[in-house]
């Protein structure tokens, strides 16, 4: 009985984390036991100071009911972001603030044999920089490129290339339950969760980066396909431009419409002469300075960086024409580093959905940009390991019992 408990309880935590407050009886329908029990369970995490009351409901004609919160510094995740090129790292609470300095470290993934070594040690490191009770964080949860198997916590494109589980060696270093997913399916659980999509049915988080990565959200959930690859958006196939792809192919999405292209494009121009206000010695600082600096220059209305986004929107659009006319999506969250440039790609990716789309099937599709920006993926990362938390319980239980019998 005490480990059923333990399970209710851990629900509940989870619900809450989710869900900011929510009632004893929204709690007791979430989590499908009786309304008397959730309360027993309520009055427990209350008496063990886990959870607190946190006043009552807007009123709706009757008695207010009480509503709880899951306390900020009841337990903390590690939130890991990555991409080819640069990992973050921050430790947050319950209500997904930052209790850790963000660091931001430069981690090439590609021919990097050390990476995944590397990657624990940069964790290790800042966990212990954090002065942070490690007891009291309750997983890493990390968000990376390439083709993921979750489940398995293999990476087939880094780290490994799918010969050593990631979620294995780094729980076994770090002593930490460990969780792996595809970076733009981390964006998009963070949008369903906390962001544009939340409340959403179907809606497609295009993740705007070094490529075009896509977190497909169908019938209120995230949908990772059968291998847990669904979603590389980046390497549709819509150019006969000959160039190489980073996967092996000629003429993807990626090749004309990443923010890598951006920044190479922006230098080309300046080379030719091209009046802006973009200099040469910003682009040539990392890629994530000078695709800033593109940015920023068009929020300036520079007219030659406005081109550039312009261009790579347009080519979007393209491809989220395709998506529209096989999914028949509610919304278009425009999310990812891409997103810092706003409303500048919604008129371009709305031409080529006027130009490429059947209107009666993008009619009611909307084009939204995040507010998460950035900070999706390390929000995403966090949730995915309260996604598996009551998973986790269920297998401390199990190894209890099992402990127990043997």
């Amino acid at each position: 009985m005490r480990e059923k408990s333990l399970l209710y309880k851990d629900k509940i935590i989870k619900e809450l984390y989710f869900s900011t407050a929510l009632s004893c009886s929204d709690l007791s329908t979430l989590i499908k036991t009786s309304l008397p029990l959730t309360t027993k369970m309520l009055n427990e995490l209350i008496r063990d100071n886990d959870i607190v009351e946190t006043g009552y409901a807007p009123s709706t004609g009757g008695r207010r009911p009480q509503m709880y919160s899951i306390r900020p510094d009841r337990m903390y995740t590690v939130a890991v972001a990555m991409d080819q090129l640069f990992t973050r790292v921050v430790i947050m609470d319950m209500h997904r603030r930052h209790v850790s300095v963000p660091e931001k470290i430069e981690l090439h993934l590609t021919k990097n044999p050390q990476a995944l070594e590397t990657l624990a040690d940069i964790i290790e490191a800042h966990i212990e920089r954090s002065n942070i009770n490690k007891e009291k964080i309750v997983g890493i949860g990390i968000g990376m490129p390439g083709f993921i198997d979750s489940r398995k916590g293999l990476n087939y494109s880094f780290l490994g290339n799918g010969e050593i589980s990631i979620t294995h060696y780094i729980t076994e270093k770090l002593h930490l339950q460990t969780y792996i997913e595809n970076d733009s399916s981390v964006t998009a659980l963070a949008e369903l969760k906390f962001g544009a999509a939340r409340h959403k049915k179907s809606a497609m988080i295009v993740n705007l980066g070094w490529g075009i990565g896509l977190g497909l959200i169908l019938n209120g959930e995230l949908f990772r396909g059968y291998n847990g690859f669904a979603g590389e958006f980046s390497h549709l196939p819509l150019f006969t431009n000959d160039k190489l792809c980073s996967c092996g192919k000629m003429g993807c999405l990626e090749t004309e419409a990443s923010l890598m292209v951006v920044v190479e494009k922006a230098k080309e121009g300046i080379r030719n002469g091209r009046v802006t206000l973009l200099q040469e010695k910003q682009l040539a600082e990392n890629l994530d300075q000078a695709s800033m600096a593109v940015t920023k220059a068009a929020e300036k209305g520079d007219k030659f960086a406005v081109e550039l986004l312009s261009e790579a929107g347009y080519h979007i659009g393209r491809g989220v024409a395709i998506l529209i006319h096989l999914l028949n999506p509610e919304a278009i969250v425009l999310s990812g580093r891409g997103s810092f440039a706003g409303k500048i790609w919604q008129i371009p990716l709305q031409q080529a959905l006027n130009e490429h789309c059947i209107p009666r099937l993008s009619a009611n599709t909307t084009i939204e940009v995040s507010e998460l920006g950035l900070d999706g993926e390390l929000i995403g990362a966090a949730a995915l390991v309260m996604e598996n938390y009551v998973k986790g319980s269920i297998k401390k239980v199990t190894n209890t019992v099992k402990t127990a019998f043997s």
